[in-house]
């Protein structure tokens, strides 16, 4: 597998570790359902880029899982995390909305569903650290103008939608200042605030709770 998708590194970095300009996300690690609804998104336009949709066009579901599965167990060092490029308000604000949320604007807290160490919820929910704060902007402001789509119902687009371009800026400001460390959770304390698609929202929720 290894050889057959050489065609990805090219792009995302040797072993899937993320391109050194920022702009190709690390996928080596991430929670292979959650990346087989990546290739499933983009093959099936619900995530707009020419080179990965004519790449992903003639795969097969079944090749896709394969694919999402060897990057999905790949356990790779992260590389250290980039100095925070704000203000200390604009960064504390960042922090409030990632572990705190917005009750007034309906905006849950990004650790109820990627987990309290941000590092994802196996096997479906990403780790939002360890990637470039331009990369992470680019994303949420995709979410946002509604150019990033994901299976019905869309939670993101749902938060991305009630976030300011400031707050947007601030999260990810954060987020890439702070290292990423371990590997998904298993389990979420507590059912998810959002209904998600693509997401086993049941399977993700500790029988024994937090």
């Amino acid at each position: 597998m290894a050889q057959r998708v050489l065609a990805c590194t090219g792009c995302h970095g040797p072993q899937g570790r993320a391109a050194p300009d920022g702009y190709y996300p690390r996928i080596a690690g991430k929670p292979p359902v959650y990346l087989y609804n990546q290739l499933l998104n983009f093959r099936d336009g619900r995530r707009r880029y020419g080179l990965m949709s004519a790449l992903l066009a003639p795969l097969s579901d079944a090749y896709l899982r394969e694919i999402a599965g060897h990057f999905a167990s790949l356990d790779v060092a992260y590389p250290p995390p980039q100095p925070a490029q704000a203000g200390p308000e604009l960064v504390e604000r960042g922090r409030q909305l990632v572990h705190e949320g917005d009750a007034a604007r309906h905006v849950p807290a990004c650790v109820q569903c990627h987990g309290a160490a941000m590092m994802g919820v196996a096997p479906s929910i990403p780790g939002l650290l360890g990637l470039p704060r331009d990369y992470l902007n680019a994303q949420l402001g995709a979410w946002r103008g509604s150019a990033r789509r994901a299976q019905a119902p869309d939670c993101m687009a749902q938060v991305a939608k009630a976030l300011s371009p400031e707050d947007i800026g601030a999260v990810s400001a954060w987020l890439a200042a702070q290292p990423a460390q371990g590997k998904p959770a298993i389990r979420l304390p507590a059912p998810l605030p959002l209904a998600c698609g693509g997401v086993d929202a049941a399977a993700l929720v500790s029988k024994s709770g937090p």
